[in-house]
């Protein structure tokens, strides 16, 4: 048996001591990093040992180290670490590659072949969604949304689900600038009926639309939020209402809520507690 043989038999690839050590020194630098992240006011040294669990001295190692690459600074004045400008850049690069649409494409072909219905995203253009990608129902009497076209947020159900997590004066702006106009019979056009309304959203985590953009067409809905918990868009599932009857609405709310929830987080985004 050669040297090298020698050496490594018996010992999966990868595995030695050297490896396994700077392994385990990045794992721990990672973790104190991500808990320093989230502490924009700093952490002391002990109070990051306690909670990851390690000797001051490693702590303190990892640290240096982590400073050393621009990652992390001291403030000298209050002896606490805090992460730096490094760390932000990297980041702000994630945030910058991010593609909502095309992250959630598959997600919207996956509604689709669950539910046989017609699956949209849309943003918010200041008082209006606006509809950015679909996958369309295979039935023959679908509904099918121009891309580009536009939808007022009060009487969508895209729309109701971007319009309840929006704070109390953005809101009343776009009341304000808006109006709350019918669009058919079962329009929320009342400011009493709209905030109704969009406190059931944030308490199911889904929007409804009853017939309120269309006759003959029921509508769910659920948002898809930034790191902040801010809202980035939403997404929908919508058919004839032979087809989704009010028994059905919460189930299929459900399923887009849940859907939501998945590409929120696949996008590094925080989904909001219900309220």
């Amino acid at each position: 048996m050669s040297e090298v043989k020698r050496r490594t038999a018996g010992r999966p690839a990868g595995s030695g001591k050297a490896s396994g050590g700077h392994s385990q020194s990045l794992v721990r630098g990672l973790n104190l990093l991500e808990r320093l992240a989230g502490h924009p006011g700093g952490l002391a040294l002990s109070e990051l040992a306690e909670q990851a669990e390690l000797a001051p001295s490693t702590t303190h190692r990892l640290l240096q180290a982590l400073q050393s690459q621009g990652f992390i600074t001291q403030d000298n004045e209050l002896g606490v670490w805090k992460i730096d400008v490094k760390t932000f850049r990297i980041g702000n690069s994630f945030l910058e590659a991010r593609d909502f649409v095309a992250s959630s494409r598959p997600f919207l072909r996956r509604l689709t072949a669950h539910t046989g219905e017609t699956a949209n995203l849309g943003i918010r253009d200041d008082g209006t969604a606006v509809f950015l990608a679909q996958s369309e129902s295979p039935q023959m009497m679908r509904m099918i949304t121009r891309l580009g076209s536009r939808a007022p947020l009060h009487a969508s159900g895209v729309g109701k689900a971007l319009m309840a997590w929006l704070s109390e004066d953005e809101v009343e702006r776009i009341i304000q600038e808006r109006g709350l106009p019918r669009v058919t019979e079962n329009t929320l056009h009342t400011i009493e009926t709209l905030r109704e309304g969009l406190a059931e959203v944030r308490r199911q985590g889904f929007a409804c639309d009853r017939e309120e953009h269309a006759i003959g067409l029921h509508c769910v809905a659920a948002c898809i939020h930034d790191e902040h918990g801010t809202p980035l868009a939403a997404i929908s599932v919508s058919g004839p209402v032979a087809r989704i009857p009010e028994a059905r609405l919460l189930e299929l709310g459900a399923l887009v809520r849940d859907t939501a929830t998945e590409i929120t987080a696949q996008l590094g985004g925080r989904t909001p507690q219900a309220q």
